[in-house]
């Protein structure tokens, strides 16, 4: 009977370490993927950025030179105007990004949720 219940004791310190093994893994996996994501989007973002900024840069030197007789002051000062108003939209735009909810454990978080059901915890909350 003793030699049965630590057979037992056995299988389910096996059982549990198996799981909390799956589980790790798992959140391993989530943590990389979510740092390739971020990196790629870094990437892509800096490579965005300075395009875009030779472009702003080139295009405003190019209305200035097209209007340097006539308006220059006023294109000066309508193109700074334009990049205070864009860069406000980005920023606005930056502040509702920051809001969304990430995403990241969310797979890791239900799978132990629905281990804590398995194992009698009640609702499964963690």
């Amino acid at each position: 009977m003793r030699s049965a219940l630590l057979g037992s004791i056995k299988r389910l310190l096996s059982t549990l370490i198996s799981v909390a093994s799956t589980r790790l893994a798992l959140l391993a996996n989530e943590l990389y993927e979510e740092r390739l994501h971020l990196e790629q989007m870094l990437l892509y973002f800096l490579c965005a950025l300075f395009a875009f900024g030779m472009a702003l840069v080139l295009l405003t030197a190019f209305v200035l030179v097209l209007f340097w007789d006539t308006h220059r002051l006023a294109v000066l000062g309508g193109a700074g105007m334009f990049f205070v108003v864009l860069g406000g939209y980005w920023m606005l735009k930056l502040h509702r990004l920051r809001q969304v909810e990430s995403k990241l454990f969310s797979v890791s978080l239900a799978e132990l949720a629905k281990d804590s059901e398995c194992f009698g915890g009640g609702d499964g909350a963690i």
